[in-house]
């Protein structure tokens, strides 16, 4: 009798929090809505009794990771009052941001409403990034964003909140960072590489120890593991797509300044030859610019 060959899992391996699935298995599942609770209290600032009742819109798991090019995935919960928020974590990085935020909280917005309605009906709603990539020029680590005057600050209504967590900003050594701060805490456990990093973390907050363990069970599921390898790679090919086409666009914006600025030396060129008196013919032929243009170009001498 031979016996049935089992598969070995690294006792090390841990799955980043920040991709897709890993992201809405800890803070969109119902199973554990304590956890999106501590997480919006903690970014938003408000009590977590506030969050009372709340409800996850779009609670089920992704089926098809490959939809989406972007590594983008949000969790969106509507509290017991109407008002509505959306926790979007994205990986790669997408131009337009502040625009494509607006537009979408905009989405958000609108469909509280149908024709006939009554103003009143419309709720607050409150968008929240978390990004691998540096979105503003501040130098701070999260930002938050409201509809407000520009001389007084004086807010013209309370129902836009926009915040950004920028989680490469963690490495900036000029950007003031307090490590005691529960939402700087939340942004290291999305990043940690490691069980170590986890760890250290889950000793200081209580609300990342139950994630962590939650991550330490998903990571372990074989089948959760295959759809995890296979989204890092597609994201792996988008990095290298994306870096590919910058640097040839880096080089094209090369040779385009080259080109420009030998056409605007034979141009300097051609100009001093026609003031001695040289034919069109030969100044085009010399600088290797057209008889047209050495025409167009004398004739603005001229005048």
């Amino acid at each position: 009798m031979t016996k049935k060959k089992v598969k070995s899992i690294d006792d090390n391996f841990i799955m980043s929090p920040k991709y897709d699935f890993v992201f809405k298995y800890i803070f969109g599942n119902e199973k554990h809505k304590d956890l999106l609770i501590a997480l919006l209290s903690d970014v938003l600032g408000v009590p977590e009794e506030e969050f009372e009742g709340i409800e996850i819109i779009n609670s089920e798991l992704i089926k098809d990771f490959k939809e989406d090019k972007k590594g983008i995935l949000d969790v969106r919960v509507k509290t017991k009052i109407g008002k509505q928020i959306d926790v979007e974590i994205q990986i790669l990085p997408t131009d337009y941001m502040a625009e494509r935020t607006i537009f979408y909280w905009s989405k958000m917005y609108t469909s509280q409403i149908k024709p006939g309605d009554t103003y009143d009906k419309l709720k607050k709603c409150v968008t929240i990034n978390i990004v691998d990539f540096k979105c503003t020029p501040l130098k701070k680590l999260y930002s938050s964003y409201h509809l407000t005057e520009d001389k007084t600050g004086y807010r013209l209504t309370d129902i836009i909140e926009v915040h950004f967590l920028e989680i490469p900003k963690l490495f900036d050594e000029d950007i003031e960072k307090d490590e005691n701060d529960p939402i700087v805490q939340w942004m290291e456990f999305l990043d940690a590489k490691s069980k170590g990093e986890m760890e250290m973390l889950a000793e200081k907050n209580k609300d990342i120890k139950k994630a962590y363990g939650l991550l330490q069970i998903i990571s372990k599921d074989e089948k959760a593991r295959m759809l995890y390898e296979a989204r890092q790679a597609e994201i792996s090919d988008q990095l290298t797509r994306i870096k590919a086409a910058e640097e040839r666009g880096i080089e094209k914006g090369i040779e385009k300044g080259i080109e420009k600025g030998e056409n605007r030396k034979a141009i300097e060129n051609a100009t001093n030859f026609l003031k001695l008196g040289i034919s069109e013919e030969i100044v085009a032929k010399g600088t290797g610019i057209l008889i047209e243009k050495i025409i167009e170009i004398k004739k603005k001498m001229l005048h």
